[in-house]
């Protein structure tokens, strides 16, 4: 299996066996997106305590790219720091877009083709943009959820 196959084998395990797929009963955060380019929206729910995601999760409809994005990212964070949250959300941005060579530490890499197609890096991205909006409202002391749906 070359490299290529690998990373499509990824995407595709995520798109049909999302992980962390649903809403959460009582989070601390919730944010809402909805890409008018494509119908993709996702809904980020986070459980934020003593500054570290206790738990999260998404829940919406999209594209592969929008699904797995948003499964790999729901997985990654939990039980990280919230810093560290926010940093793989941006720095995963900062990578899909171009800014940055180098993703951040996980299977990131298998959406590295979604880079040659501008039209998709929004799909990619949305849970991530949803994620950090998330986290300004913890931060903020906002408890109240924005549901795109």
């Amino acid at each position: 299996m070359d490299l290529d196959e690998l990373y499509r084998e990824v995407i595709l395990d995520h798109n049909q066996n999302p992980r962390r797929r649903g809403r959460l009963a009582d989070p601390s955060a919730s944010q809402g997106l909805f890409n008018p380019t494509c119908g993709d929206r996702i809904t980020v729910d986070l459980q934020v305590r003593d500054e570290k995601v206790t738990d999260a999760a998404f829940d919406g409809h999209g594209c592969s790219i929008s699904t797995a994005s948003a499964s790999m990212l729901m997985d990654s964070i939990v039980g990280r720091p919230v810093a560290e949250a926010r940093q793989t959300a941006r720095g995963f941005i900062d990578f899909i877009t171009g800014k940055s060579e180098e993703p951040p530490p996980g299977d990131w890499n298998s959406l590295a083709g979604v880079r040659r197609f501008a039209s998709r890096v929004k799909c990619a991205t949305l849970a991530h943009n949803a994620l950090l909006q998330a986290l300004s409202e913890v931060e903020a002391g906002r408890t109240h959820p924005n549901d795109a749906s």
